[in-house]
C-alpha cells in the first residue's frame, strides 16, 4: 500500500527492457546519437509541431533551465503560491538563473488565479529599476494538489502572460496525467494555448530517471544548449534517457500508464469517500488524493503498512480541519495494483468498525 509518491514506484517493465535493449554497442555521445535523434523526432510528432528538446536528469533541472532560459537582470517569475518551484526545489530556480526571484500568485486548490495574476504582474513596472521587472510565468500540470488546469484556464493566463510579453512554463511533472484527465493532446495543452516551454516529466510516471525540456521558441534552443550545459546537466551517455522515452512513447504506453494512475486514485477516492474514518478533502482530478481524518487513524493505517504524507492546508480550501484531525496526500502510479487499493480499503472499514 504504497501511496506516499509516484516517484516510490519503480520503473516500468517495457523501461526497463528499453534500457537493456541499448545497454551494449556504440553510440555517438552528448545527444547525438542515432536513438536521440529519433526520440527528438518523435516529441515533435507528439506535439505536431518542431521542437526543440534537452534531457535532463530531475524535473528540478527542468523547471529551473526552463526558467533561466527567459532570465534577465532583475528578473521576476511568477508561480502558485504553493507550486513545486517555490516550495521544494531549495531555490534553485533562482540558483540557475543568477539571483532572479519568484513571485506568488494565489489561487485556490494549487491553481494560479488570473485576476491575481494580472494584479501582481501589474505592480511590477519593467522600466522602474528599484523593483525588478517580470520575466516569466509558471503553472503546474497537473497542481500540487492533484487539481488540473483546464484548456480555459490556460488560455485566461496565456493571454495575460501575452499581453505583458512574458513567456509562459508549464511544469510538467505529471504531464501525461493532466493530459489524459483532459482527454486531450499534447498541442491542445501547450503550444496552442500559448505555452513557450515545457518541463516534460516521465520519472513520476514509469520511467526509470527521465525528465526534457521542450522548447516551442526554437530561436532560444542555442542558448539553451549552454545554459544545460553549464548546469552539469549533460549527459554523455544520453542515449539511455532516450531509450527510455523510446519505450515510454511506443504503443502509447505514457498514455496508458497514466490513464491506469488516475483511475487507481478514482478508486481511492471512493473508498475514502465511502468510508466513516476519512472524508475527501475535494474531488481528484489527476492521481493525487487529499483526505481528512483524525491522526490516530492515519497513524493506524501506517502502522499496517499504508504509506502515505500528511499535508498542510492548501490556499483556498476551506474545509474543516480538527484539531485531532489533518491533512493526508495519497498518490496513486503506474504501479498501484487493485490489490492494494482493496487492502486500504479493507484497512478503513476494519477501522469504522471498531
Amino acid at each position: 500500500m504504497f501511496f506516499a509518491s509516484d516517484n516510490w514506484a519503480g520503473a516500468h517493465p517495457n523501461i526497463a527492457a528499453g534500457l537493456s535493449a541499448n545497454a551494449g554497442g556504440f553510440s555517438t555521445a552528448y545527444g547525438d546519437g542515432t536513438l536521440d535523434q529519433a526520440v527528438y523526432q518523435r516529441f515533435s510528432e507528439i506535439f505536431e509541431r518542431e521542437v526543440a528538446v534537452f534531457f535532463v536528469a530531475t524535473g528540478t533541472a527542468a523547471n529551473s533551465l526552463s526558467l533561466a532560459t527567459y532570465n534577465k537582470p532583475g528578473g521576476i517569475s511568477f508561480a502558485h503560491r504553493e507550486s513545486h518551484v517555490i516550495e521544494d526545489e531549495c531555490g534553485a530556480p533562482e540558483y540557475f538563473s543568477g539571483g532572479s526571484r519568484l513571485h506568488a500568485i494565489d489561487g485556490a486548490l494549487g491553481k494560479i488565479d488570473p485576476h491575481n495574476l494580472e494584479r501582481v504582474i501589474g505592480r511590477f513596472a519593467p522600466e522602474i529599476v528599484h523593483w525588478g521587472r517580470p520575466m516569466a510565468v509558471s503553472i503546474t500540470q497537473s497542481t500540487e494538489v492533484g487539481t488540473v488546469y483546464g484548456l480555459d484556464d490556460i488560455d485566461a493566463i496565456a493571454s495575460i502572460a501575452r499581453h505583458h510579453k512574458l513567456p509562459l512554463h508549464m511544469d510538467g511533472a505529471r504531464f501525461a496525467n493532466a493530459l489524459v484527465a483532459l482527454e486531450t493532446t499534447p498541442a491542445e495543452m501547450t503550444w496552442k494555448r500559448g505555452v513557450d516551454i515545457v518541463s516534460f516529466g516521465g520519472t513520476k510516471n514509469g520511467c526509470w530517471c527521465a525528465e526534457a525540456i521542450v522548447l516551442f521558441d526554437l530561436d532560444r534552443a542555442k542558448e539553451l544548449a549552454f545554459l544545460r550545459k553549464r548546469a552539469a546537466q549533460l549527459f554523455s551517455k544520453s542515449r539511455f534517457i532516450a531509450a527510455q522515452f523510446e519505450a515510454y512513447f511506443k504503443d502509447d504506453l505514457w498514455l496508458d500508464t497514466a490513464r491506469h494512475a488516475n483511475a487507481m486514485a478514482a478508486r481511492l477516492a471512493a473508498a475514502i469517500e465511502d468510508s466513516a474514518s476519512a472524508q475527501l478533502a475535494w474531488l481528484p482530478q489527476a492521481n493525487e488524493v487529499f483526505a481528512v481524518m483524525k491522526k490516530a487513524e492515519a497513524e493506524r493505517l501506517m502502522a499496517a503498512g499504508a504509506a502515505f504524507y500528511d499535508w498542510h492546508r492548501p490556499h483556498g480550501f476551506d474545509g474543516h480541519i480538527g484539531e485531532d484531525e489533518a491533512l493526508y496526500r495519497f498518490v496513486t502510479s503506474f504501479a498501484t495494483t487493485d490489490e492494494s487499493i482493496a487492502q486500504f480499503e479493507a484497512l478503513l472499514r476494519a477501522g469504522s468498525e471498531e
